[in-house]
């Protein structure tokens, strides 16, 4: 018995070898452009805002437009999935939001601010839970973190590139007649449409449908899927009312709205509130930045093998979660710049581990028919806090002059993040014990 589950081992290695470098690359490199075009605007700001006079609550707004159109559209987009396959939709959604982000170089005035951004979220609606949703298909529990973790890592990636760039883009002001901020949106939006025609050729679809997989490394794959579900249980129904019904929905989607909220709200301004508390320029934040970036991907990549190996996705995830709140709060607290700049670069190191852990893990709690509404709809609730709280930390700095009251706003944010996935954590463990007893 003990050389018939050796030879299971090998067969599933040589499976997820296989599929992890000819997947997880290309999406790698997708998410990275994703994470950019969303967040350039922090880098932007500064010379933006001063060049357009908008206000810190025009840019809140603005920035947090963005995840409201990403919001009100990520179900729709998902079932558009479903339906067309998750290839040449993700390919669409790369190329519309790549024209769309660069054309943010075209913004003059605070409505043209709020539509583009607005835009840019619709366009990108269902590119993550999609990318969620293609892995369940793809990869088994006991690899998920590490897959999700491959391809998530863009996140401190983009802060690296966007960092190392960002200041010499900003530099180009006055080069043909432009803003630096312009030539910003347009040189890291452009190149998003040309991965999206690579998506296209090059992302497989399902395992049974490519040649590079043997026989028995499909059906390998199939066994373990097919496992996680009994473990899971069958769905109460099928209706996709009942899905978003669905408590592990909402429980979820709530974790989402508060740690990927807290964790947006502080990105779109961290340069900001670095620049005020240290007196560094741009091009060194964004050196810090890269460095933060640095840190976040060696960290994720960890975090991410520990957690498939200890099967405790939840534990690491709240862990996390607890160590970028107190970082959050100790900026608040004591703003002196050596401890903000060492407080940034640990929040860069563990901030994306939280939802990389915590998204890694819905497809462990919902049934295979429930992950494309549900997952799209985990999202929708999370893109909503990422939407509230940048307008709501632009609110609390208009009428505050401080950066403060939003740091204590996402330090509580994240703080609430960490016991909801505790408790999370405790329900869904009893669940599966009772569940593996009763087979």
């Amino acid at each position: 018995m003990a050389t018939g589950d050796d030879g299971q081992a090998v067969i599933g290695a040589s499976a997820m070898r296989k599929a992890f470098w000819r997947i997880i690359p290309l999406i790698l490199v997708a998410y990275l452009f994703a994470y950019m075009d969303r967040v350039n605007v922090s880098f932007a700001a500064a010379e933006m805002n001063a060049d357009l006079r908008f206000s810190a609550t025009v840019y809140g707004l603005g920035s947090g437009l963005f995840f409201l159109g990403y919001a009100l559209f990520e179900i729709p987009s998902n079932l558009m999935l479903v339906r067309f396959g998750a290839r040449p939709w993700i390919a669409r959604i790369m190329v519309t939001w790549g024209l769309l982000s660069a054309g943010m170089m075209f913004v003059e005035t605070p409505m043209q601010f709020y539509v583009l951004r607005f835009l840019l979220g619709v366009a990108e609606a269902g590119f993550f839970p999609g990318v969620i949703t293609y892995l369940s298909l793809w990869i088994p529990p006991c690899h998920r973190s590490r897959a999700v973790s491959r391809f998530y890592i863009a996140g401190p990636l983009a802060s690296m590139v966007m960092g190392a760039m960002s200041g010499w883009l900003l530099s180009l002001d006055g080069t043909a007649g432009m803003h630096g901020w312009q030539w910003l949106f347009l040189a890291q939006g452009l190149p998003t449409v040309f991965v999206g025609l690579a998506v296209l050729a090059l992302l497989p679809d399902r395992p049974e449908a490519v040649d590079w997989l043997a026989p028995e490394e499909k059906a390998w794959i199939a066994e373990e899927l097919a496992r996680e579900q009994r473990l899971i249980g069958k769905p109460a129904s099928h209706n996709i009312f009942a899905v978003l019904a669905n408590p592990r929905v909402l429980v979820f989607g709530v974790i989402g709205f508060t740690c990927i909220g807290s964790g947006i709200a502080f990105t779109l301004s961290a340069p900001l509130v670095l620049a005020k508390a240290t007196g560094l320029d741009m091009a060194m934040i964004g050196y810090l930045t890269a460095v933060g970036g640095v840190l976040g991907t060696a960290a994720m990549l960890a975090i991410g093998n520990r957690a498939d190996r200890s099967k405790d996705r939840f534990f690491y995830a709240a862990l996390c979660a607890v160590i970028v709140a107190a970082t959050l709060f100790a900026i608040m607290l004591v703003p002196a710049p050596g401890l903000v700049i060492a407080a940034y670069l640990v929040e860069l190191t563990f901030v994306f581990s939280v939802s990389m852990l915590v998204a890694s893990a819905w497809t462990e709690a919902l049934p295979q028919r429930e992950i494309a509404v549900g997952a799209a709809a985990i999202n929708t609730i999370s893109q909503i806090g990422a939407f509230v709280t940048p307008f709501a930390w632009g609110l609390a700095t208009d009428a505050t002059g401080s950066y403060a009251a939003g740091l204590a706003l996402v330090g509580a944010m994240m703080a609430t993040s960490a016991v909801l996935i505790w408790v999370l954590r405790g329900q869904l463990r009893a669940q599966a014990a009772a569940l593996a007893a009763a087979q």
